[in-house]
């Protein structure tokens, strides 16, 4: 069965955006490397050895995204395919009324976060799914539906921005990190601890 995780890259401080939304300084791992990793969809990064093998193993585990509709919004949907190349489930209130991408693999759940992940859940079968929105991993976190939390943690300090870890209700046991160590970023793995 299909584990839900958690995945951000986020500053030493715990911000995963700048105040303006970019992430320019948390994303310059995916090119500071001469490995190159592709994805299916063509897109293609150069890592350090240790980051290409980390990101190789979680892009054979992925199944499917869940985004909140502000990332969606924000990179105007990708284009219509996501660069991971797997479908997207978008938790919003409303579907886009212009979406102009009606057969990309996205599907708009206007139901709540449980549902998503449910219904995201049945389409990835036995791969992974990847949060990839903070508001929607702090609801998964608050529901229980999380079962991981990958931080891609870059040494750089924002000082202000958009935190991965707020608007929790309790507290949340994680296990001891598998530790990653690539070039200008630790990647780390926690599995969520069960009660």
């Amino acid at each position: 069965m299909a584990d839900v995780i958690a995945n951000m890259s986020m500053s030493l401080d715990g911000f995963v955006a700048d105040p303006e939304d970019r992430v320019d300084h948390l994303f310059e791992w995916y090119n500071n490397g001469d490995v190159e990793v592709s994805t299916s969809v063509g897109w293609s990064f150069n890592t350090s050895e240790a980051s290409a093998k980390m990101l190789r193993g979680a892009m054979e585990d992925l199944g499917v995204l869940i985004t909140g509709r502000r990332l969606f919004d924000l990179t105007g949907g990708w284009g219509g395919m996501h660069p991971m190349g797997v479908p997207v489930f978008v938790v919003t209130h409303k579907e886009p009324a212009d979406w102009p991408h009606p057969d990309a693999p996205f599907t708009f759940v206007t139901d709540g976060v449980a549902s998503a992940v449910e219904q995201a859940k049945k389409v990835a079968g036995d791969k992974n799914v990847a949060v990839a929105s903070t508001t929607i991993a702090q609801q998964c976190l608050n529901l229980g539906l999380l079962d991981g939390v990958q931080v891609d943690l870059v040494p750089v300090l924002l000082g202000q921005g958009v935190r991965l870890f707020d608007h929790l209700d309790a507290l949340t046991e994680l296990t001891d990190p598998e530790v990653t160590e690539g070039t200008r970023v630790t990647h780390l793995f926690y599995r969520v601890k069960r009660a």
